[in-house]
């Protein structure tokens, strides 16, 4: 009997290297799918969630050039669990239905593959009950924080501000089948996403 195309959702928290183990897991031959990725495209002009948005939350989130500007849009919903709630509900059907289409078209290519939806709130979302596995990409929060930081170029108190609106990486635990740990060298979390990898594939 053939296997289906195995489905593994990775997810982390902020700056927790969920990026870092997503790429590592597409150059060892898995097939990537970065929901971020997607739902910028679905706020990009004509994209499938760009003119409920605007009709939502008004044209004063528009940038110089008419485009949906992500920081403005993060302005509005970021104190008020609300209207995030109401943003994420117009964008993440989207998201969602063209994660599936993508996994359908890998699964197509590459029957016996390994398709990786990388998305930061798979869990709560409870979208992680579409996946066979789901991989958590974890560190110290101060390591979260400085890297965020450092990454990002926001003060100590814009970064503990946004950490302390996600699920803490400790809560996440119980919902993955696996974990990288990535408070280590890059070496050190590369060799633990080979290990990962080989796992993945003897199932």
């Amino acid at each position: 009997m053939r296997r289906a195309m195995l489905r593994v959702g990775l997810t982390g928290g902020l700056a927790s290297g969920k990026s870092l183990v997503g790429q590592a897991l597409q150059n060892l031959g898995c097939h990537l799918i970065q929901a971020d990725e997607l739902g910028h495209a679905m706020l990009a002009p004509g994209g499938a969630a760009c003119e409920a948005v605007l009709r939502e939350f008004g044209t004063g989130i528009l940038d110089d050039r008419g485009a949906i500007s992500r920081p403005k849009l993060a302005e509005e919903v970021f104190e008020n669990p609300e209207r995030l709630a109401v943003l994420n509900g117009l964008i993440h059907p989207h998201v969602i239905r063209r994660e599936e289409e993508l996994m359908e078209q890998a699964a197509a290519l590459d029957p016996h593959g390994i398709a990786v939806v990388e998305a930061a709130i798979l869990i709560e979302t409870s979208s992680y009950k579409r996946f066979d596995r789901i991989v958590l990409a974890v560190c110290t929060r101060e390591q979260q924080i400085e890297r965020a930081m450092r990454r990002d170029c926001w003060t100590r108190q814009e970064t503990e501000a946004r950490l302390a609106r996600q699920m803490p990486l400790d809560r996440k635990r119980e919902f993955a089948d696996h974990i990288i740990d990535t408070s280590g060298t890059k070496e050190a979390t590369l060799r633990q996403v080979r290990e990962l990898y080989e796992q993945l594939r003897s199932r």
